[in-house]
């Protein structure tokens, strides 16, 4: 086999963990994908997290979503626009930010920021469920809440190339009461337009372009991986979702440690 068809491989099978993770989860996959694509293909800091924001700009998440909304479950569109809009301002300043940064402390800064978020998550109490019927989610302060979790989001997805949704998630659950999946499903819609466009220009540019077959791969395996998740989340409660989720971030944060300088 050829080196770009091994790398194509490659870019396909982390994309699919990382589709798996992001169905699962709600989350952009990031988590996963940067640490293998390091281990993997051998790329540095920046280029693993371009690759990654690169590789969600096409909707490989709609699968999952599809999935989420035949099971019933919703989530608001005026606050997904909101959040949307958001970070595509706080995916450009975090991308300029990462690129300051380099490739040795920003490896270990992604490695310490995985371990300070699995232990936040061991330690959060899910808020109490609110009984809404079938009435939309309260979007009371959608402005005032949407704009900074959405900016949040971005900054730190151009920053480590996880997506955002680390902290979105969490952030809808506890300020809009949101239950798990419906923030999870909220997570997954706003990545459906290419949000990270802004970020991946600013990497490509700093980093003299980007592994686009790699990036290819990934989001086909992404799509596929997605829709598996998705299928796993909705059959499994919150909190064993909150040990799982942990357990993994837990994982991706000793494989970015353990990576040769």
């Amino acid at each position: 086999m050829t080196a770009d068809g091994s790398h194509l491989l490659a870019g396909m099978g982390t994309g699919l963990c990382g589709g798996l993770l992001s169905g699962l989860f709600g989350i952009g996959g990031g988590i996963v994908m940067v640490p293998l694509l390091g281990l993997i293909l051998g790329l540095d800091q920046h280029r693993a997290q371009g690759a990654t924001l690169a590789a969600m700009l096409l909707p490989t998440g709609l699968p999952a979503v599809l999935e989420y909304r035949r099971r019933g479950i919703t989530t608001s569109l005026p606050l997904v626009a909101v959040l949307v809009l958001a970070f595509l301002f706080g995916v450009t300043g975090g991308s300029f930010l990462a690129n300051l940064i380099p490739p040795g402390p920003l490896r270990w800064g992604y490695a310490s920021f995985l371990v300070l978020l699995a232990i936040r998550t061991f330690l959060r109490q899910d808020p109490p469920v609110v009984d809404r019927g079938t009435s939309p989610v309260e979007l009371a302060g959608l402005w005032n809440w949407g704009l900074p979790i959405g900016f949040l989001a971005g900054l730190l997805s151009g920053l480590t190339g996880l997506g955002g949704a680390v902290v979105v998630i969490p952030l809808l659950a506890s300020r809009f009461r949101m239950t798990q999946h419906e923030a999870q499903l909220t997570s997954l819609m706003m990545m459906l337009p290419p949000i990270g466009l802004p970020g991946v220009y600013v990497y490509a540019r700093a980093q003299g372009g980007l592994p686009w077959l790699v990036i290819g791969g990934v989001a086909v395996g992404f799509a596929v991986g997605a829709l598996g998740g998705a299928r796993m989340a909705t059959r499994l409660r919150g909190p064993r979702l909150k040990q799982v989720y942990a357990a993994f971030v837990l994982l991706m944060a000793l494989l970015v440690v353990c990576r040769h300088p």
